[in-house]
């Protein structure tokens, strides 16, 4: 919804000590200046099997030759992630499980495997007092306890339950468990004012729900940072951008240098603050300096997620996705078609490694930015067609709200909305527009329109997510 951006009257907004003050409420932001980035960790999580395996020929149990399986496909995930420190260990007492708790650490996620019949329910009650998140992975046939982690849910415990032949489910469960601990050390930078539901745009309240924190950029410090780049950068990424085009449509020499030596800009600060996200409420008034949208791009394709227009549920969205799936998502603004039963997403930034930092680069044009004349240069990406997606986006904190879809349609070359578009058959268009937004109690309109769209189909990753960190899910459609 950039229109808003651009005519913006911020009527009853205003910014004083450093603080910004939102409909008569002020919130006040921390400075990069004087917040100092703090060292990551990896994150630990606690990995118990809870009791014995039996024998191979009876009983409901695992067998030795399964422990070892298991075993081996955590080590494997450990390494992959890059980002896990696991404290391993077998509990069966409640004695035992509470000492590995305290090796491990307070709060300190876990991932408990059932071995035999009632072990779990033998052991887990420090878990449970300890309020640790857990996920429990049941083999078929490795016991009656399957039937319990989500009574724990249901009596308010972070509990989730993967009962599953797969062991790659033990991957899956490490990537939404791991998922707390980053969020606890992520740092988001914000060039102010932050926009979203009131819940989001408090940095109190993001610190108090997921112990991420939010730090404030002067537009001085940036513009100061733009002028430090390498006028070599700027002309490699401008060559990069060009080069990779399938064409170059509105977009002048100086529009890409413009746009390039944001990008690079960006990039520097986000190292120099060693940050894993970044909100940018000012974007439609970068004409003059360049549009940060390429930089945008770039971030989300190196797994920083990168939110345009302030939007501060998105960018958490996106935050929370990329700690869980390592993929970068596409915010954008919604439009329906219920004669063909399809939603639209279309934005002016979009990142181009859909499938993650290793993934395909789709193919994509450059043009000028849809809402400022054809000024600027942004980039226009051809997403996949056929690519089932997840549209999602976390409002208040508390709730997310998540549907699937398939790509249809791509344009050649967009006309109206934004640049980027992708046409996708959902289940109910219809439905969906009667009851969009109708849980988000603010009038504002880029609050009401944007979701976030990722590859693949993750509603189930997501309402494991939920129940590990105590939101709601609500489906749309």
């Amino acid at each position: 919804m950039c229109e808003q951006c651009t005519r913006r009257t911020f009527l009853g907004t205003g910014v004083a000590g450093g603080g910004l003050l939102l409909s008569g409420t002020a919130w006040a932001y921390a400075w990069t200046s004087d917040t100092p980035p703090k060292p990551k960790q990896k994150a630990r999580i606690c990995v118990i099997f809870t009791g014995k395996p039996g024998p191979e020929d009876r009983g409901w149990n695992t067998d030795p030759k399964q422990a070892e399986a298991m075993r081996n496909r955590l080590d494997k995930a450990e390494k992959d992630l890059g980002n896990i420190e696991l404290v391993i260990g077998e509990s069966n007492s409640a004695e035992q499980t509470a000492a590995l708790l305290n090796q491990a650490g307070p709060g300190v996620p876990v991932l408990a495997i059932n071995m035999t019949c009632f072990a779990l329910t033998r052991v887990a009650r420090p878990i449970l007092d300890g309020k640790h998140p857990l996920a429990v992975f049941s083999l078929p046939a490795s016991g009656h306890d399957w039937m319990y982690p989500h009574r724990w849910q249901r009596q308010g415990n972070p509990v989730t339950l993967l009962p599953s032949s797969d062991y790659n489910e033990l991957e899956r469960a490490l990537r939404l468990l791991r998922v707390i601990p980053l969020m606890q050390q992520t740092r988001i930078l914000l060039f102010p004012p932050a926009r979203g539901t009131v819940p989001a745009r408090s940095p109190e309240e993001i610190k108090k729900r997921f112990g991420a924190e939010v730090v404030a950029v002067a537009e001085k410090t940036f513009d100061e940072a733009i002028s430090a780049v390498d006028q070599k950068e700027v002309e490699a990424e401008a060559a990069r951008w060009t080069e990779g085009a399938k064409a170059i449509m509105e977009p002048t020499k100086e529009d890409i240098t413009k746009a390039a030596r944001i990008s690079i800009a960006l990039q520097k600060l986000v190292e120099q603050e060693q940050a894993q996200g970044l909100a940018i409420g000012t974007c439609m008034g970068w004409l003059s300096k360049g549009f940060p949208c390429l930089g945008f791009a770039r971030l989300r394709d190196r797994g920083v997620p990168a939110a345009c227009e302030g939007d501060m549920d998105s960018l958490l969205t996106m935050v929370l996705l990329q700690h869980a799936i390592d993929r970068p998502g596409f915010q954008g603004n919604a439009t329906f078609d219920t004669a063909r039963n399809v939603l639209w997403t279309a934005h002016c930034t979009a990142p181009l490694k859909m499938d993650g930092p290793h993934g395909e680069i789709a193919p994509y044009l450059l043009r000028g930015h849809s809402e400022v004349g054809g000024s600027g240069c942004v980039p226009e990406v051809h997403y996949r067609l056929g690519q089932i997606v997840t549209r999602t986006k976390l409002i208040n904190l508390d709730t997310i709200l998540v549907s699937t879809g398939k790509i249809i349609e791509v344009p050649e070359k967009s006309v109206r909305a934004c640049r980027t578009q992708i046409v996708t058959e959902v289940r109910d268009a219809a439905k969906m527009a009667v009851n969009w937004s109708k849980d988000i109690d603010i009038e504002d309109a880029m609050t009401l329109l944007h979701r976030v769209v990722f590859y693949g189909d993750h509603v189930d990753s997501i309402y494991h997510l939920a129940r590990l960190m105590g939101l709601k899910v609500i489906e749309e459609g």
